[in-house]
């Protein structure tokens, strides 16, 4: 597969390279051809056959190089040629030049590895004589080694795993891609804002470079500069202006801020779709191939979404922000949407555009108000990375505490939303910049009914009911405490002396152990419209605890809420469920430290997850009887909650978890471990359901994210 006579010509004329290679001897064949860097497997499987060339290796010398096409899966030609302009002006073949000469001047293959990084990191290979990348290749991989000067973490993903997983999943080429294209039955013009005031030059230019090299060609690149003071900013807009007759530019006559800037860029705008881009962003090269993909594979699509992460000035990429899909109260938490966003440009102009007075958030307002206007059903998130963020001084992606001001906006901005929703909420600062909690107002204090089986276990009982009692600030609730055979002499009187309590019922349950059952039967003795499921070895921490979680229960298109709960060492036991795990089903954030902020702050968010343990669960009793509550006939331990969480959102509720209700949970105390074959059996059994009944081993987690790893509870990259 190769790119078409005009593609070619164009990357061409981008980059000033002629149609022929300036040094194809045979000194270079045989340098290149004994540095073992030319994989002709690969580059046969990628690019297809080299006749009329003698070779592959030929014609990557003679031809494939000027097409960007890459002799070896650690090298990159296009970023050689892009990061090294002496080699691209000299018409020097990249990987001659790589091997002759560069790998000795520290010049990088490709955006990750570093050979002076390589040596610096492992000192054995000082005096190393041989080709690094090949060291690398060969032996250092396997080995593990460090390979670069890691600027960044991503929280738990790490800029090593990160790199591991761009070869693994960025597979498209753009043969690929192109061929793909002309099979498209719907080819819609995307028109891409760009609102512009004072980048770098050079930003500005990678930038416009970015949207030109996309390999879907259907677009217009609409920018607005506003009345930049940097005069090189006009040149810019104005040379590829001449260029390219796609390019649309707007001088405006006085600066008007970032929402007024596009706004201009908008009113030029004539495509069916809006993408919005910032002016020292880049999007990646399949971008919009990736969009108008969806377009034709879902037609009724009305907004699309992707994930992102971050570029630096060297080009690169670091912390992905691998998102959820539509996740309402994570949004209200945070704008986790962000970029890539794709909008029906009448739509856009229906509302209004961006609004002045909303600068630093006017996209988070823009998506807020547009959401208004569709059906979340027809809201798309593409799990790929589809936009860089630049990482340079003053930029949001590399600090957001820079630009206070936005997290003021977000507030306003969802003020507005909540009120046009008739929903009466208070909206605050969270837990840093550009996060927010939003604090629904309980009407009127339902009657919560929270039920707590308990099979002796005097003191972890006795621990946990205290603390409601003592701490809870909201009063209106009931005790439903299950006696499931206890058989301990002190227990039983302690019982019998809380059986006298106003707000405490003692139930007994004179049947084997079976979790499910325990709860179903209490339920049916609630009185509350509210129901919780408590384990009776949970510690209230927050006293507000209860009046955040039914603040959220109360909600008519909230199931499940569930709390934060900390092992008695301040590490997380529960930050809610993600399907999927291990198979089945695992904790969020599980061991990590309790002020940590998790991935992408979402240990500091409220969100949707599509389940959360019932050791603290409420849920009105309306919705559990519609699922007919826990499963006590395939589920009588384990998974139980998880299937019930399951059953809640299929019916069409959005589960939540709040980090604002705080307790303390000693885990299974009372019940012990699996570890006789009878339990174990049962344990398999009760996984073997799960796995067929909701396919947990199979599909992915709505609210988690399919390129996370489904083997750990720490959010970190997959496979």
């Amino acid at each position: 597969m190769k790119l078409t006579t005009k593609v070619k010509y164009e990357i061409k004329k981008i980059l000033g390279i002629s149609s022929k290679c300036k040094y194809v001897s045979q000194d270079i064949f045989d340098d290149v051809n004994a540095s073992g860097l030319f994989d002709e497997t690969f580059y046969v499987s990628t690019y297809g056959q080299y006749t009329p060339y003698n070779s592959a290796l030929d014609h990557y010398l003679a031809e494939g190089a000027n097409q960007f096409y890459n002799p070896h899966p650690h090298f990159s030609t296009a970023y050689y040629l892009f990061e090294n302009a002496d080699v691209k002006e000299a018409n020097l073949n990249p990987l001659w030049h790589y091997i002759e000469h560069g790998e000795a001047e520290g010049r990088k293959p490709n955006p990750y590895f570093s050979p002076s990084a390589y040596v610096a990191q492992n000192p054995d290979l000082a005096g190393w004589e041989a080709n690094l990348l090949l060291h690398f290749v060969n032996h250092g991989c396997a080995e593990n080694r460090a390979y670069c000067d890691f600027r960044t973490e991503s929280n738990s993903a790490s800029s090593q795993s990160y790199q591991e997983w761009i070869n693994n999943h960025e597979v498209v080429t753009t043969s690929l891609a192109l061929q793909n294209i002309k099979e498209f039955k719907h080819k819609p013009l995307i028109s891409i804002i760009v609102p512009v005031y004072n980048p770098e030059k050079q930003l500005l230019i990678e930038c416009i470079e970015s949207v030109i090299k996309q390999s879907y060609d259907n677009w217009e690149l609409c920018l607005a500069d506003d009345k930049s003071p940097n005069e090189d900013v006009r040149e810019v807009l104005e040379t590829y202006a001449a260029k390219d007759k796609r390019i649309k530019v707007v001088f405006r006559e006085e600066n008007g801020h970032i929402s007024e800037a596009s706004n201009s860029a908008l009113e030029v705008a004539t495509g069916e779709w809006s993408a919005l881009l910032d002016h020292d962003d880049e999007l990646h090269v399949h971008a919009l191939y990736h969009v108008v993909e969806v377009l034709n594979q879902q037609p009724e699509t009305e907004l699309i979404y992707s994930d992102e992460d971050k570029i630096d000035e060297d080009g690169v990429r670091s912390g992905p922000h691998f998102k959820a899909d539509w996740n309402l109260d994570l949004l209200y938490s945070q704008n986790y949407v962000s970029h890539l966003g794709i909008y029906k440009t009448d739509i856009v102009h229906k509302i209004g555009g961006f609004r002045k007075g909303y600068e630093g958030s006017q996209d988070f307002d823009l998506l807020l108000r547009y959401s208004r206007e569709i059906d979340d059903a027809n809201i798309v998130h593409i799990p790929k990375v589809l936009y860089h963020w630049r990482m340079v001084e003053g930029s949001t992606a590399l600090a957001s505490e820079e630009k206070t001001y936005t997290t003021d906006a977000g507030i306003k901005a969802l003020q507005d939303h909540f009120e046009a929703l008739n929903k009466y909420v208070t909206v605050e600062k969270g837990a840093g910049a550009n996060m927010y909690k939003v604090s629904w107002q309980i009407a009127e204090e339902p009657l919560v009914s929270l039920i707590i089986p308990t099979y002796n276990g005097y003191d972890i009982t006795k621990q946990a009911i205290d603390s409601i009692l003592e701490k809870t600030t909201y009063l209106n609730y009931e005790i439903l405490l299950v006696d499931n055979n206890s058989n301990d002499p002190i227990a039983l009187e302690y019982f019998e002396e809380l059986d006298k309590h106003e707000k405490i019922t003692v139930l007994r349950y004179p049947y084997p152990f079976n979790y499910s059952a325990i709860n179903n039967f209490a339920a049916k003795q609630a009185k509350g419209e509210i129901i919780g499921l408590v384990n009776n070895d949970v510690e209230v921490i927050t006293p507000e605890w209860l009046t955040e979680m039914v603040s959220h229960a109360q909600r008519k298109d909230i199931g499940c809420v569930g709390a934060m709960l900390y092992f008695d060492n301040d590490t997380i036991q529960h930050a809610g469920v993600i399907s999927g795990l291990g198979g089945v089903a695992g904790h969020s954030h599980k061991y990590f430290p309790r002020d940590h902020p998790g991935y992408f702050y979402r240990l500091k968010l409220v969100q949707n997850l599509s389940a959360v343990t019932a050791a603290c669960l409420l849920v009105r009793k309306s919705v559990f009887d519609e699922v007919n509550g826990l499963n006590e006939e395939d589920l009588k331990v384990a998974f139980n909650d998880v299937d019930f969480c399951l059953k809640v959102q299929a019916a069409g509720y959005r589960n939540l978890w709040t980090p604002y209700a705080e307790l303390y949970h000693y885990e299974s105390i009372s019940r012990g471990a699996e570890d006789n074959p009878e339990k174990v059996a049962r344990f398999n059994k009760e996984v073997d359901y799960m796995k067929d009944t909701w396919n947990t081993d199979k599909k992915a987690d709505p609210c988690y994210s399919p390129n996370l790893s489904v083997e750990r509870e720490d959010f970190s990259v997959g496979k």
